[in-house]
Order: structure tokens, then sequence, then C-alpha cells
């Protein structure tokens, strides 16, 4: 008896319908969330999420050292984009201390949007990109007021 091999294969990614993400903000974010997962050793399947994403985490690496061999971005971009998305938060530019921080982090969204945008990884938009911190403020001052609620 002969088993064919397609009867070892999943149906091809391409066939699932993904979402792309609606920001860089947000595709940075779950960047950083599935690779610490992998680094706890977790393993990422594609199609097997909730929300079906049009890449996987190496997608997003492969960007990101392509833009640092071509020096779009830098050592300091990587350290900010590191800390503050493992904070889940952006820089805010009010505080003095987050000044550069948030100078970084904009530079580095801003060199990150449209290599994301063309692979399909982000939405491209018609109007003009969000403002990445104003964004990111909105959802963490929702997330503060919830936890006062809470207590």
């Amino acid at each position: 008896m002969m088993i064919s091999r397609s009867s070892f294969y999943s149906h091809p990614i391409t066939a699932i319908k993904t979402v792309p993400f609606d920001s860089v903000v947000e595709a940075w974010f779950w960047f950083i969330q599935a690779m610490a997962a992998r680094n706890d050793g977790a393993r990422i399947a594609a199609g097997r999420a909730p929300v079906p994403r049009p890449c996987e985490p190496t997608d997003i690496l492969k960007v990101l050292d392509r833009l640092v061999r071509n020096r779009r971005l830098l050592k300091e971009h990587l350290l900010v984009l590191r800390h503050y998305g493992r904070r889940l938060m952006a820089p805010d530019p009010r505080r003095v201390k987050e000044a550069r921080a948030y100078k970084l982090w904009v530079e580095a969204l801003d060199v990150l949007h449209a290599p994301l945008v063309q692979k399909g990884i982000v939405a491209a938009k018609t109007a003009a990109r969000p403002h990445w911190v104003r964004e990111a403020c909105v959802y963490e001052r929702e997330d503060m007021a919830e936890g006062m609620a809470a207590e």
C-alpha cells in the first residue's frame, strides 16, 4: 500500500485568509511578544493563532536585519525598539528622560513602515501615517483607567 505525500502536508498557508496589522506599532508589539514566547520555549506555527497574521516573527526579523545591514537602522534604534517593545508602550515625549528615546522610536518606526507595508504585514492606508506615540498613549490611558476602576 502506497501513501501519497499530500496526506502528510496541511493546506498551504496562502489559502488561509490573513489579517494585516493596523499599524507598525501593533506589528512591533506582536513581534516582541512572539519572540519572547519563542525564547521561553513556545513553538510558533503559522495558521494556529486566533487572528491569522500575514507573517511569522522571523519575517519581521529579516526586515530588521536588512535595514540594519543597509544602515537604515542603527543599534540605538534597535535598543529603543526592544526596550519599549518589552514594556508594551511607546516612549513619552513629555518626559525629559524619554525625549531622545521618543525621537529614535519615531525614526525607527518610520523606517520600518514602508517595508512592512510592501510585504503586506501592515495594512496600507491612504491617509497619513498615525502618530505612533499618541496611538500607544491612548491604549495606555485606557488600561490605566480600567485598572483604577477595578480598584
